[in-house]
This record gives structure tokens, sequence and C-alpha cells, in this order.
């Protein structure tokens, strides 16, 4: 991996050189702290990715089932943070209880004893790996010798290039990986500072939509079961509010069907996601992901099953990412997503 590569200050350059207005990461809200005399609603931390987009629709529709305006308390509300090692770390020091994480991160923080539980899925799909619009390469073995930025080693989009790669009979070191944040990749691309970039959503639409890039390969294509972002809650809140996390489980389940259910309701998640409390962005680009083309990232099917989890970590052991296997029971839970109880979705 060139993470500390001599281009790592092209590269800030470039991606300094086009903002892209509406797709910043937005400012990491302060996490409200575990313990609290307080009544406080339960902080779920989560990115302005789709891959994140069930969080906002099931708190907002928490709200609305409690009959609760935008200012006052509701059981659980979405808090924005700016990267995986902000959630990381709030989750591991127990500043938040709850997060959508990255799941080869979960597995990893586990080995590691922190006692963290996976007990939901937030999507399927959703990755791309994007090219210049004016770019040559028409197939993937044509990013051989090829600067590829990737978000992090941990991410399962760097899984995703690792089986292109193998599909073609080359390896990582047959291209340059660079890793970057993911609003830095659009503009990246668009300054020749890298010659592609393999991320979640929005910045794979932002840049498609902008006329410049466009999909060189797409796990909607490629690996329709790909899973990335879970929901990922502090064993502690299991053992002390065991109907708080089961709740949330049941919203979250109910925002992956409602958004599934039909165009009308993922146009709506686009004017949700976008508010300031939420995503920030520019519910167009949202909106691109969603139709362009519609199964771009899914939500309806969120089960959890193991043999799905089992490669996902092979593929990390395989990797580096992680050192040794993990015991799916170690960092996975199914006792909730197995008692869901149903939940009206109405926005």
């Amino acid at each position: 991996m060139h993470e500390h590569s001599p281009r790592r200050r092209q590269l800030l350059g470039g991606a300094l050189a086009l903002p892209l207005a509406g797709l910043g990461p937005g400012a990491s809200a302060a996490p409200v702290p575990a313990a609290s005399n307080i009544a406080r609603p339960l902080q779920v931390g989560g990115l302005p990715v789709t891959c994140n987009l069930t969080l906002p629709v099931a708190c907002k529709a928490k709200a609305a089932a409690d009959g609760k305006p935008e200012a006052a308390f509701t059981a659980f509300e979405y808090n924005k943070f700016s990267g995986w090692p902000e959630i990381k770390e709030s989750l591991m020091t127990g500043r938040i209880q709850a997060a959508y994480m990255l799941a080869p991160l979960v597995m990893d923080l586990t080995d590691w004893r922190i006692p963290l539980k996976i007990v939901s899925l937030g999507h399927r799909s959703g990755a791309v790996i994007m090219v210049r619009t004016d770019s040559p390469f028409r197939k993937f073995s044509d990013l051989r010798g090829k600067s590829i930025a990737i978000p992090s080693r941990f991410a399962v989009d760097y899984l995703f290039l690792r089986k292109m790669l193998a599909r073609e009979g080359m390896s990582p070191k047959d291209i340059e990986i660079i890793e970057m944040a993911p609003p830095d990749m659009p503009a990246a691309l668009y300054a020749r500072a890298v010659d592609g970039y393999c991320t979640g959503e929005p910045f794979g639409a932002a840049a498609q939509r902008a006329g410049y890039a466009r999909p060189l390969s797409m796990t909607r294509d490629e690996w329709r079961n790909y899973i990335c972002c879970v929901l990922t809650v502090r064993q502690e809140l299991i053992d002390t509010n065991r109907p708080l996390v089961q709740d949330l489980v049941n919203y979250v389940q109910a925002a992956g069907n409602w958004l599934d259910a039909g165009p009308a309701n993922r146009d709506k998640a686009a004017v949700i996601a976008a508010n300031r409390k939420f995503f920030n962005q520019d519910p167009n680009i949202i909106r691109f992901v969603m139709n362009n083309p519609s199964d771009r990232v899914t939500y309806g099917d969120l089960r959890m099953l193991r043999a799905e989890f089992d490669e996902l970590m092979q593929l990390s052991v395989q990797a580096g990412t992680l050192k040794r296997p993990v015991r799916y029971e170690q960092y996975v839970d199914e006792s909730f997503v197995r008692n869901i109880r149903p939940v009206k979705v109405a926005l």
C-alpha cells in the first residue's frame, strides 16, 4: 500500500483544486457520552454515504412514529462523522454505543477484544470503480500499471478491487494503490492525480453526473451479495438496553424494505438524507445514485448470512487486513434480526 507515496502532496493538491459542492464529509458531531443521568437519544454514528442511507430513514421514521418534532427527544438519532477512524475511536472508547461500521473493521476490533456486535446489515452493493470518461480503459485489465485510490485497507471496496484483480490474473503489485478519503477522489480523478478510484457512493455518481467520469466496474454486476456497512453496537448496550437495540434494528430493516418498495420512496429518501441534520449533500446527487441504475445500491434484503460474512473474513485474511480468522459468533449477534417486529415507515 502506497500510504506515504511521494505523490501524496499531488493528490491532495488535486483534490483541493476542485472542491465538490455538497459532497464534503461534514464536521463530526460531538458524540454523546455513553453514561449520563439525563435522558438522551441513542447517538448512532454514520457517514454521509448512500451505504448508510437506511440510518437517516430509520431515525426519521422513528421520530415520526413517536409523533415528535425535529428537536424533540426520540429513542435514537443520526450522528454524522467525517471518517471511519473517528467512528472507530468513538466506539472503542464508548463515547458512542452504536454506529454503521465497515464489516472487516468490526471483525478486527473484536479480535482485539473490543466488545462489539454486528446486529444488522445496512445495504447491499453500492461500490464502483471509476475512471475518466476520456480514458482509454475499457476493461479492468487495462488498469495494469495505473494508480487506483481506495478509502482504506479495511474497506470492502479494497476487497472488491482485489477480487477484480484476481479475476484478471493480476495482483495488487500490478497497480499502484493509494489510500485516500472518498470525498477527495472525484477531484483527484478530475485533476489526473489518479487514474481511477474504487469507493462507495455517492462519490462515484458525483463525478459521473458531472460528466468527467464513468464506471468501469460496479458491484451490482460483479459481486451481487456485496456488503460493506453494518449496524454495530457495543455489547454493554445489548446487556443494558436490549429493547432499544431491537427497536433500532426493527427500524433499520423496515427502512431497507421501504427504500426498495418503489422509486417514490427513494426520491423521498434523497430529500431526507440531503438535510443538514443528515448527509448535508445535494439531493440530486443522492437521487442520481438511486436511479442510475435503480439497483446501484439495494436495501431490501438485509438478511445476515453466515456464508457471506465468512467470505468477507477469508478475503480480509488473504488481503492481510485481518491477522487470523475470527469466529462468527465473536462479532455477530443474529438474535435481533431473528426477532424483528414489523414497524411502519410513514414518511
